[in-house]
């Protein structure tokens, strides 16, 4: 985990602050549009170049991982993020979506530090990152038409430009430059060192630009936090619960039940982050709960795997 991620929380809360501060002057506030969707483009096309989407195939060499893992992420979890949505934002439309469009997208990232620190089996969990990408951009739009179009902000139109702007071309871009640098492995490893952070850097500001934009509606809708919170929360106990009856079920061993358990519980809100920004530029409350939601989730992530080590513990002295 390097510096950048280590304090991914802390830097988003700096980002929006920032760009609060800087919303007060009329100049960065009317410009600030301007520099969001470059700063996304950017950030995924990094983030897509560290991912080894040409190792899809080893994620069906444990067959049962990777499609319980998929049925998980996307058949159950969008069911569940509809129920919360249901109960707890009904009468908040733009929380809805993006409240949706945070559960529905499972992490493509740190998932693997947290499943390094419990203990987990990280190449498993490495295994099933590709397809847990491609999944979701091909799903993301099915997903918000299908729980969401009834709020009468989810336009057809506006979400495949956007889907096609913000993930499809960055993701075309990886892949061709990774063809390009296909037989330059020390290239690629020094390369890679420096990008490692750099996702995070544009994601960030991306974060300052919205919120320099945005910044005062959303200032005057923080009671809205609150009511964002609930059903985050429930969500990760739930899923945690259910993953860990399924992976001792399926008798998975501890290693691949914590695996089982973070990557069915990290969630995407940068890709998630992006979609939103440019497909409901008129609803910075859609992006608001996407924004809330690491910074509620990488403490309880950090929790989750404390309680996993604990039971690994508990197995162990149980073995003895």
């Amino acid at each position: 985990m390097n510096v950048l991620e280590k304090w991914y929380s802390l830097l988003i809360f700096v980002s929006v602050v920032i760009g609060i501060g800087l919303g007060r002057y009329e100049v960065v506030k009317i410009n600030a549009e301007f520099f969001i969707v470059p700063f996304l483009v950017i950030m995924l096309y990094l983030t897509f170049l560290q991912i080894p989407l040409g190792k899809i195939k080893q994620a069906f060499k444990n067959v049962t991982f990777t499609l319980t893992t998929i049925m998980m992420n996307f058949v159950w979890t969008p069911i569940l993020a509809w129920l919360l949505a249901s109960v707890f934002l009904s009468e908040h439309p733009a929380l809805w979506i993006g409240f949706i469009m945070l559960m529905v997208t499972p992490c493509t990232d740190w998932y693997l530090v947290f499943t390094g620190i419990a203990k987990g089996n990280t190449a498993l969990s490495a295994s099933i990152l590709p397809v847990n990408l491609l999944l979701q951009i091909l799903l993301l739009p099915v997903y918000l038409l299908l729980f969401t179009g009834t709020t009468g902000i989810v336009e057809m139109t506006v979400l495949v430009e956007s889907v096609f702007i913000v993930l499809f071309i960055p993701l075309v871009l990886s892949i061709l430059t990774k063809t390009l640098f296909k037989n330059k492995e020390r290239i690629k490893e020094k390369v890679a060192a420096i990008m490692s952070g750099l996702p995070i850097v544009f994601l960030n500001l991306a974060i300052v630009a919205m919120f320099a934009m945005h910044g005062q509606l959303l200032l005057d809708n923080i009671d809205l936090v609150w009511i964002i919170t609930v059903p985050i929360a429930l969500f990760f106990i739930t899923n945690f619960i259910i993953a860990q009856r399924i992976g001792s079920f399926l008798r998975f061993s501890y290693e691949d039940r914590a695996s089982f358990s973070l990557t069915t519980l990290a969630r995407n809100s940068p890709i998630a982050l992006a979609i939103a920004m440019t497909a409901f530029p008129d609803e910075p409350l859609v992006a608001l709960t996407l924004v809330v939601g690491p910074l509620l989730e990488l403490p309880i992530l950090v929790g989750i795997t404390q309680l996993l080590l604990f039971f690994r513990g508990r197995e162990a002295a149980f073995r003895d």
